[in-house]
C-alpha cells in the first residue's frame, strides 16, 4: 500500500493521465465496467482498513442533505436548526458542510461517533462502487489524493482498460 503521506503528490502526478482516462471511458464505456469496478472496490477495501486511515474524515468534510441533518439532529435529540448552528456552515455552493476539519464526530481511535446515522456522502465515500463511475470522473480523481482505496481502484482500472 502507498504511504498516506505520499498519496497527494502521487495523485497530483497522475492527474492528467487520470483525466484523459476518464474522458476515454466516457466516450467508449467498456461493457462490464460497473461490475468490474465494483469488484475492484471490494478488493481494495479487503486490503485497506479505513480505521487505520480515516484520511477522508481528517481532511475533508461531507455535504449534509436536509435528510442527513434531520436524522443526525434526532440522534442527538436536537432541533435541526441547533444542529446546523453547532456543527455546520454554508459553503460557496450553498451546501451545508462541517464548520471544521477533522470531522467533529471522528474519535481519536478513528471510529465515527455517528456511524449508524452518518451522512449519505460518508456512507457512499469514496464512491468507487457506484454504477456509471465514468460519469463522476472528476470526483473520483479528486478522491485519489485522499483515499488510498480510490487511488488503487483507479490504478487497477487503468491497467485493465487502458489498451
Amino acid at each position: 500500500m502507498i504511504p498516506l503521506t505520499d498519496l497527494p503528490a502521487l495523485a497530483a502526478q497522475r492527474k492528467k493521465e487520470n483525466i484523459a482516462f476518464f474522458k476515454k471511458l466516457k466516450r467508449k464505456t467498456p461493457k462490464h465496467l460497473d461490475s468490474y469496478t465494483q469488484q475492484l472496490h471490494k478488493e481494495a477495501f479487503e486490503e485497506i482498513d479505513c480505521l487505520k486511515c480515516a484520511n477522508c474524515c481528517k481532511t475533508t468534510g461531507p455535504l449534509f442533505t436536509q435528510n442527513d441533518i434531520n436524522r443526525i439532529a434526532k440522534h442527538f435529540k436536537m432541533k435541526p436548526g441547533s444542529f446546523i448552528d453547532t456543527y455546520l456552515r454554508v459553503d460557496e455552493d450553498n451546501d451545508y458542510v462541517l464548520q471544521t476539519t477533522p470531522c467533529s464526530f471522528l474519535g481519536a481511535d478513528n471510529y465515527c461517533g455517528i456511524y449508524e446515522v452518518r451522512p449519505k456522502a460518508c456512507r457512499e465515500y469514496p464512491h468507487t462502487d457506484r454504477r456509471n463511475l465514468q460519469q463522476i470522473g472528476s470526483i473520483t480523481i479528486a478522491n485519489t489524493a485522499i483515499c488510498p482505496a480510490a487511488f488503487q481502484v483507479v490504478e487497477r482500472m487503468k491497467e485493465a482498460f487502458n489498451s
